[in-house]
This record gives C-alpha cells, sequence and structure tokens, in this order.
C-alpha cells in the first residue's frame, strides 16, 4: 500500500540498526529459469486469471502472475478494501479457495509460477464489520485469531497512527492510516503468520509480496519467513525516504526488494531528465540489481503521481517499459491494471479482467498484451543475464544498447526521428523488431532488420524504440523500421456530437499526430456528422497513443477522458478506427 510521509510534531525515540545479516533459502528459491518477469494482474478475479495465463501469459513468455491479497477482507468496491485483512480464509473479491487452488494449477500447466500478495503488517482499518466471508471482527478482536495484546498500541495521541516517519520505532510499532498494527515481535502473532503463508505455499504458490515490509522490523519478518516451507520467492514493499532510519538493504537477506528509487529515476528520466543517465543503475546507491524487484509503475504509484503511468505524454510509459525491460537491473514486473476516475476505484466488470488480442477492453488496460511490451518480455527471456555492451548516447534522450550477443535496443525519447548506423554483437542476419511485430514461420508480421557485418542502419520513430534478439528471426519487407516509403493510410472515424463552432481534433504521441500538443492537433472533417473523419499516413507497424479533443469556440480544448487510446498500424493496405467520444 502506498503512505504518506508526516512532519513530526512529536520528540519521541528513535535509533539506528544496522542492515542485519542472517542466511534464508528464500533467495535461493528465486526463478533460475529464463522467465523472469512479473506480471502484477491487479484486481483480477481467480477465474480470469486462469484463462489468461492459459491463454495469453504463458504462450507470451512471462514467468510469474502477482496476484492480489487472496485472504478475507472488509466489504466495499475500492481497491484498497483488499489491502484490510479480517481472516484468514480464501475468499476474497476475486474467489474462494478452490478458485484460488484452480487458478494456480492452471497457471502452473502454462508454465508460469504465482505470487500472492500478502498482508503481514496489519489487519482492518475499521472499527469493526464483517468480512465478505461472514467473519465479524472489532479493530483489535478478531475472533479466534488475533485479541486486544496481539497488537501495537504506540500510545501516541488522538490516535496510534505513525506521525514521524524518521523515527524508527514509530514506523513499525504504530499505525499506518489506522490499520491494526500486527505485533509482529511475539511469538503467537509470528506463528500465525507463518500458518498462513504455509497455506498458501500448500496449495502451489510460489512467491509472496510482502505488503507494507518497511512496517515490519526486519528481524522480525526475517524470523516468519523462516518459517516458511518450502522457501518461496520473497518480494518485499520497502519504500525509500530520504533521511528516514530505514533502508531497503536491511531487508535484502530475507528476498528481493522493491527499490522504488529505480521508479523515481525512470520518471525523472523520461519526463525530460535524460535517458542517457540509466546505463549504470548499479552504481546509485541502490539495492542490487541481483536483489532488486523493479517497475515502472504499481498499483499505488499510477494513483499518487510517483511515476509514470498509461495516460503519461508523448509515449513515455511504453519507452520506460521497454528500457526496464531490456537493462539488466533488476526483475521487472508489469503492472496490467484497469482505467479509473478516482483514486479508489475499484475494478471494472466484476473483477472478470477481459482483454483484446494487443490490449484491453470492459475497462481494463491489459498492458501485458500491449505488442511493444510482449514483444520485450520474449527479449529479455532471450538475453538472460547477458552484459550490458555496446552502449551508444548520441545526445540525452537517445540511447541504445545490446545485450551480449543475443538482443539489441534502440530507444528514442527525442521528438524526432533517430536515424543512425548501430554497431552491435549480434550475428550476421535477418531479424523482426519485436516492438512493432514479432517472428511467425520465418517472416516479420512487424519490420524486418538486417545485420550484416555487424551493423544495420534504422531509423527510430520520435518517442518509440526498436528491438532485436537472436530468438525473433525473419526476413521482413523493408531493413529498417518504417519511413514514409512504408507508410500506411489510417481511417479515424469519432463518433461526436459538437455545438455550433465546435470541432473535434486528433492528437497523439508520435510526430505524424502532434506529440500530444493541441496546437499541432489534425483536423477531423464533419461530412458525415455526427461522425468526423480524417485520414492520416502513418509508419506500418507502428504502436502508438492518442485521444480527441474538442476544440471550443472561445479556444479552449476539451480532453476526451483517459485512459489513452493505443493503436497498432497494419503493415500495407489501410488501417479503419472506429471510436466514440468520451
Amino acid at each position: 500500500m502506498g503512505i504518506i510521509k508526516l512532519t513530526s510534531l512529536l520528540g519521541l525515540f528513535s535509533y539506528a540498526v544496522a542492515g542485519p545479516v542472517w542466511s534464508n533459502s528464500s533467495l535461493d528459491a528465486r526463478a533460475t529459469s529464463s522467465k523472469s518477469v512479473i506480471i502484477q494482474m491487479f484486481e483480477w478475479t481467480w477465474d480470469s486469471v486462469a484463462a489468461e495465463c492459459t491463454s495469453f501469459i504463458g504462450p507470451a513468455g512471462y514467468g510469474f502472475v502477482q496476484v492480489s491479497p487472496p485472504q478475507e477482507h472488509i466489504t466495499g468496491s475500492q481497491w484498497w478494501t483488499d489491502y484490510q485483512p479480517v481472516s484468514y480464509i480464501l475468499t476474497s473479491k476475486r474467489g474462494n479457495r478452490s478458485q484460488f487452488q484452480n487458478m494456480i494449477a492452471t497457471c502452473h500447466a502454462a508454465g508460469v509460477k504465482v505470487i500472492a500478495d500478502t498482508i503481514f503488517n496489519h489487519m482492518a482499518g475499521v472499527d469493526s464489520g464483517t468480512g465478505v466471508a461472514g467473519s465479524s471482527f472489532t479493530h483489535y478482536v478478531y475472533p479466534g485469531i488475533y485479541q486486544n495484546q496481539d497488537f501495537h498500541h504506540c500510545g501516541l495521541e488522538p490516535g496510534d497512527d505513525i506521525v514521524n516517519y524518521d523515527n524508527r520505532l514509530e514506523v513499525q510499532t504504530c499505525e499506518l492510516v489506522n490499520l491494526a498494527d500486527l505485533a509482529t515481535d511475539t511469538e503467537y502473532v509470528r506463528s500465525r503468520l507463518a500458518q498462513y503463508g504455509n497455506d498458501l505455499l500448500s496449495l502451489g504458490v510460489d512467491g509472496l509480496r510482502l505488503d507494507a515490509a518497511k512496517h515490519i522490523a526486519a528481524t522480525d519478518l526475517a524470523n516468519i519467513v523462516s518459517r516458511l516451507s518450502p522457501a518461496p520467492y520473497i518480494t518485499q514493499e520497502v519504500i525509500w525516504g530520504a533521511g528516514e532510519p530505514i533502508q531497503p538493504s536491511e531487508y535484502t537477506g530475507i528476498g528481493e526488494v522493491q527499490e522504488f528509487r529505480y521508479t523515481t529515476a525512470l520518471k525523472n528520466a523520461f519526463s525530460g531528465g535524460g535517458i542517457s543517465s540509466l546505463q549504470n543503475l548499479d552504481n546509485q546507491g541502490w539495492v542490487s540489481g541481483s536483489q532488486a524487484n523493479v517497475f515502472v509503475s504499481n498499483h499505488d504509484t499510477e494513483r499518487n503521481g510517483d511515476s509514470l503511468n498509461i495516460n503519461s505524454p508523448s509515449n513515455t510509459y511504453i519507452t520506460a517499459t521497454i528500457f526496464s525491460l531490456a537493462h539488466p537491473y533488476g526483475r521487472p514486473t508489469i503492472l496490467s491494471s484497469f482505467s479509473f476516475s478516482t483514486t479508489d476505484d475499484g475494478a471494472p466488470n466484476g473483477g472478470s479482467g477481459t482483454c483484446s488480442a494487443t490490449g484491453g477492453s470492459a475497462g481494463w488496460l491489459c498492458q501485458h498484451r500491449f505488442v511493444a511490451i510482449s514483444g520485450m518480455v520474449g527479449f529479455r527471456n532471450n538475453v538472460g543475464t547477458a552484459a550490458l555492451t555496446n552502449w551508444v548516447s548520441p545526445q540525452s534522450e537517445q540511447i541504445a544498447f545490446g545485450r551480449g550477443a543475443l538482443g539489441f535496443v534502440a530507444i528514442n525519447n527525442a521528438d524526432s526521428t533517430w536515424s543512425s548506423t548501430f554497431t552491435t554483437s549480434l550475428p550476421d542476419g535477418s531479424y523482426c523488431d519485436v516492438i512493432s511485430g514479432k517472428s511467425s514461420s520465418g517472416l516479420c508480421t512487424g519490420t524486418g532488420i538486417t545485420v550484416s557485418g555487424g551493423a544495420f542502419t534504422a531509423t527510430v520513430p520520435a518517442r518509440s524504440a526498436i528491438a532485436i534478439h537472436t530468438g525473433a528471426l525473419g526476413a521482413g519487407s523493408v531493413a529498417t523500421v518504417p519511413t514514409p516509403s512504408g507508410s500506411v493510410a489510417v481511417l479515424f472515424q469519432e463518433t461526436a456530437t459538437t455545438t455550433f463552432g465546435q470541432n473535434i481534433f486528433l492528437v497523439g504521441s508520435i510526430s505524424q499526430l502532434g506529440s500530444w500538443a493541441p496546437a499541432s492537433a489534425i483536423a477531423l472533417s464533419s461530412a458525415s456528422y455526427p461522425v468526423w473523419t480524417v485520414t492520416v499516413s502513418l509508419p506500418a507497424g507502428t504502436t502508438f497513443q492518442y485521444k480527441f479533443i474538442r476544440k471550443n469556440t472561445d479556444g479552449s480544448i476539451t480532453w476526451e477522458s483517459d485512459p489513452n487510446r493505443q493503436a497498432t498500424v497494419g503493415n500495407s493496405g489501410t488501417t479503419t478506427l472506429t471510436t466514440s467520444w468520451r
């Protein structure tokens, strides 16, 4: 869960503790296969996760699905109710115990491991109620599980909420936004949490994400995790704060640590700070890349503004994700989430995840299906642990690098195209650009690129990327990324009602659509009103985001609601995109 740092008004005692050193077999249980990428299937039901494992996640090469907390929680449609547990019964908004177990078995059959989001820090934050499985509770009394003595009561007034994040003891024994803080330093609580963890493992769960791990002393957490068998993969939410005493490095002996400084660095770099700064990430003072779990965005940061998200301008969310999957630092997690109007909104469509072939449907975004992202999962699986090589950066917003002799990527975060001859360690041959398509029966569904004499020439579109690897070979119709001679006519048809003097315009993430600048937006024709139309010539195979805007008579602009629309241009002929104003 997200946290808010508050300014302290209390001079409470604090202390500093050096990072503990211990041995735990959970690190040895890390996935050693080539399939290392995690999808956070945020708020998906167990049945829909199972179906998606079979139909897409397994075949696409993802290694893990991270699912929402499976235990009973408070009632309510908001997403955060899942993070307020009331018992260890495996019934939640996502499904029951039988459905949970079936999901695990189905994903395993598809070659996908399962990580359960797990809450060891706290119980619910409301005074009393009944959980989704019918369990009654009060704030510090959970019948048959916990009583008042099983919680921390730090004695702050007018409540027990954390006030001073610079005070270690307060952060780890006071309450996070009124959530009843478990006394993880006691034998009973430790054994009860381990009992719950072992129940999940008995059903086949392969790993645990430990929510709010920062709010549990590392020694307490290590004790609990040491009781789990078989030792699971562990990833821990430890949000770094400048000047705070609790450091992510304290938790690396327990399992991997989610490195939030990486998330911030990508947001800053791709938002104008310069992506050339991202070459050497193991010398930033963060946890080691071999111990880091990283992401461009998660369910908290996409809401609180601490990261890029699907609505970030200039395609930066996609290009940053391409970078995350290409660079060797850390184990990447891809967020697969849904559209929301308020930060409290829970899952659409009754929680049943629904996707189209290359993206979302019924309110779901399905980022894991985007061609550029799923293509880069194959890239990462293929390059494995190969070293970063052949780094080049002609300017701060353009980088290219190889991964040994197995893969090569070029990322253009600038507003103009980048044409260059790239030196690579890849063997000579014909490759498919996995950003624009894939290899199929020896042919590229997107762009073909030819490596000859240890080099290839390509034009990388503005705010986009190209990526090739030895696992995606094939002949394409062109030897470079599409240029105007390889363009396709795209017909946009937008149904929108207007008043006199209003007009509809098109704007998007690529230069041909104005790079999100309303002044450069393309006017649509009202000849078929209420259907507004325009035909634009776009590079074949290009994946882009776009929106329609309404320009009013007074000069003001009204944007369509989020999220951005996304499409991929065909490789020949014409492409038609039919939409309605929202």
